[in-house]
């Protein structure tokens, strides 16, 4: 336990740990609460042609997941670049997320999706995710805006080498490529998180909410 808190000490900044903490707790919130809901709403089918179209390859399943350890790793990396980069990211992801929720309370959605007939890893990773994951909360596709997110705000990086803006870039659209085809989402829910995503950071500059986010910077505050 020890040598945990002493990596978190050497990973994460004391001035970034609320605010990362506030992200998490969002993340939660804006996935459970519509989920909570959805059985008392109608569910919209937004499914195109395109989409329809698509085949669904299993081995994307790999990119779908691995976008989990994408966010941990720009997380960590904004937070550590500066105090303000770190305040701005969170605020413009809060604030995004707060959107996206409320499009998703607002215009609930689904998708029919195909069964998974389990033959090997690749497919039982794909049904885990199916069987964890109803086909709804796609408008927004969360997963998008926070890869866009992540994206974003490593233009901004001050420390970083520029080919790492780059690679998060390549690995943002291989997110995207993931979600449409593990048949997890449709096209109109990636332009819609990438359009959260952008609503997120005007609003903060609009409403300079990160000046708000820099009050959970707990380090910042004299001893009594």
């Amino acid at each position: 336990m020890k040598k945990l808190l002493g990596l978190l000490d050497r990973l994460i900044p004391n001035y970034a740990r609320l605010p990362l903490l506030a992200v998490l707790i969002m993340n939660f919130v804006a996935y459970y609460i519509p989920k909570l809901l959805e059985s008392q709403r109608e569910l919209h089918l937004i499914s195109t042609a395109l989409d329809n179209a698509l085949p669904r390859i299993p081995a994307f399943i790999y990119i779908y997941v691995l976008a989990y350890v994408q966010w941990v790793i720009a997380y960590t990396v904004i937070a550590r670049d500066s105090r303000a980069l770190c305040f701005r990211f969170v605020a413009g992801e809060l604030l995004a997320k707060t959107l996206g929720m409320v499009i998703l309370l607002i215009y609930p959605t689904t998708m029919l999706r195909p069964g998974v007939e389990v033959t090997d890893l690749t497919t039982w990773l794909l049904d885990a995710i199916y069987r964890s994951d109803t086909p709804t909360n796609l408008f927004p596709s969360m997963h998008c805006l926070a890869s866009w997110l992540c994206f974003r705000r490593s233009l901004g990086l001050k420390r970083m080498p520029r080919w790492y803006a780059w690679t998060q870039g390549v690995f943002t659209l291989l997110v995207f490529a993931s979600v449409l085809l593990v048949k997890q989402h449709v096209w109109p829910d990636i332009f819609c998180g990438i359009a959260a995503a952008e609503l997120g950071i005007g609003l903060n500059r609009l409403l300079h909410a990160d000046r708000l986010i820099e009050k959970l910077d707990y380090s910042a505050r004299s001893p009594l």
